[in-house]
């Protein structure tokens, strides 16, 4: 090599060099590295290097990859003869419905003029721009760019996506990040040459909980409550509150929740300490009838009841801007409420508020906003 060349390639900068790449996330004869969501593992199966999917699980049932995204690069083929309907999910949720929560884009067999329901929508909201979808027999080719805000979608070659999902509001506040997913209908669709390409995050989250170590990120605040570390959960019970050291005005703040039937708790914000001083309360109670139900602004604004079910997870999120409070529970808006007074930064509270019935809490995480 001469010299003038060798200098050349040795000026390649460092960050060209470190671009990510397009690789396989599925080997074409297990489901090693995926994992059935909400039905029997008998749903999806592997036959002639395609993943397929059973009639032994219907909705809710789905296939989740196991690696955590935010931005990425997708792409897969998927075989349709006849009539067939499924979903790619994206930025799915560990726990909860994935079309609510994340994003689901339509795999549909009908060739047909473009609604919210046609092959490559965002379903049930997003028309695509254009329909192109084989179906006698055919594999079909989809590529996925999710770029927060922007979400692309390609459907045989074809742009049907080209979307700002802030720019929407029933889509803005939904995760993130999350889980790529297959969806089962129980209809007979295949996928094949699945490949995934990672993107730069552009959102930095911070823990508050996520393992027993995060405790030292919390202190008593007021009364005797007992919470104890399980792991990656977090269990409280007894009576009283337990506040983050650190304080936060404007913030997204999403944790998954589980409680035991008709606990009563509470996760406060812009809390000073005690229940007694300035603060505002989400209320934690899975009484449909109850004037504060689960997802209740407390003392203002009743919530849209959620219909939890006793010792199930799900996604809770908060959104706090200014005098603008947004609780959304399982990708479900409760309250949407403008009118906060107290505007100054304050603790996160969880409380215990029901002696031996326990609420548990899992990855506990807010980013301000």
């Amino acid at each position: 090599m001469r010299r003038r060349e060798f200098l050349a390639t040795c000026l390649v900068p460092v960050a060209a060099m470190a671009q990510p790449t397009s690789h396989a996330i599925f080997d074409g004869t297990t489901l090693n590295g995926w994992s059935v969501e909400q039905g029997p593992k008998s749903a999806f199966y592997v036959s002639d290097g395609a993943i397929c999917v059973s009639d032994a699980g219907n909705s809710p049932t789905w296939l989740r990859y196991n690696e955590e995204l935010e931005n990425f690069e997708f792409s897969c083929e998927f075989y349709i003869k006849g009539w067939i309907d499924s979903a790619i999910y994206i930025n799915a949720p560990r726990y909860g419905p994935p079309q609510e929560s994340g994003f689901a884009i339509k795999l549909f067999h009908k060739q047909e003029e473009p609604k919210p329901e046609s092959m490559g929508s965002i379903f049930p909201l997003v028309a695509p721009k254009l329909v192109n979808v084989k179906s006698k027999g055919d594999w079909n080719s989809m590529r996925i760019v999710m770029d927060w805000p922007t979400l692309k979608v390609w459907s045989n070659g074809e742009l049907v996506q080209d979307l700002n999902v802030e720019s929407n509001p029933e889509l803005r506040y939904r995760l993130r990040g999350g889980y790529l997913g297959l969806q089962s209908l129980s209809y007979p669709i295949r996928f094949r040459n699945l490949n995934l390409k990672t993107l730069p995050s552009k959102v930095k989250w911070q823990t508050l909980y996520g393992a027993p170590s995060h405790l030292d990120l919390w202190k008593v605040v007021e009364g005797k409550p007992r919470f104890q570390t399980f792991g990656e959960v977090l269990r409280g019970d007894g009576l009283g509150h337990l506040g983050t050291k650190e304080r936060f005005k404007d913030f997204d703040l999403e944790m998954y929740i589980r409680a035991s039937k008709h606990s009563n708790g509470g996760v406060f914000f812009r809390a000073e300490g005690s229940g007694s001083e300035p603060h505002y309360e989400i209320q934690l109670h899975d009484v449909e009838g109850a004037v504060y139900p689960t997802g209740s602004l407390y003392g203002l604004r009743r919530a849209k009841y959620p219909r939890i079910q006793p010792e199930e997870w799900y996604l809770f999120q908060v959104h706090v801007q200014d005098r603008h409070c947004l609780i959304r529970i399982n990708g479900e808006t409760v309250v949407d409420y403008n009118t906060l007074e107290r505007t100054d930064a304050g603790m996160i509270l969880l409380q215990a508020h029901d002696g031996p019935r326990w609420v548990e809490y899992q990855r506990i995480r807010i980013r301000s906003t």
